[in-house]
């Protein structure tokens, strides 16, 4: 449920030193990037409230406004769906064309081989 709040309230992403797994999968479910970063970048970025960040799903990283990046690990298929702004069941219902031709040719190989 923490991810539906953080959504409703307008979050997008959440950046923290460590991030249970539990978590990054609901978060992730929700449209929610749940972002590790060092805990010496966390701490430099609580201690200043309001600054902002850029947010490079893409590329993976996280730049602040002095220029410094850093790198966030994210799942290939996560990243996929953020990027194309689609759930798991989105991410699927796209693929039905492919689903189908293969399901078809499945069956056909099938019938072949009887």
């Amino acid at each position: 449920h923490a991810p539906w709040a953080l959504r409703d309230a307008g979050l997008r992403a959440v950046i923290s030193a460590e991030i249970a797994d539990i978590f990054r999968s609901n978060a992730l479910k929700n449209a929610l990037l749940p972002i590790v970063l060092a805990p010496s970048v966390v701490d430099e970025l609580l201690a200043a409230p309001g600054i902002e960040l850029d947010i490079d799903v893409a590329a993976r990283n996280v730049t602040l406004p002095d220029g410094r990046s850093f790198d966030f690990p994210i799942d290939g298929f996560a990243r996929t769906c953020l990027l194309e702004g689609v759930d798991q069941l989105g991410y699927l219902l796209k693929q039905s064309d492919s689903i189908q031709r293969y399901e078809h040719s499945t069956q056909e190989n099938r019938h072949h081989a009887c």
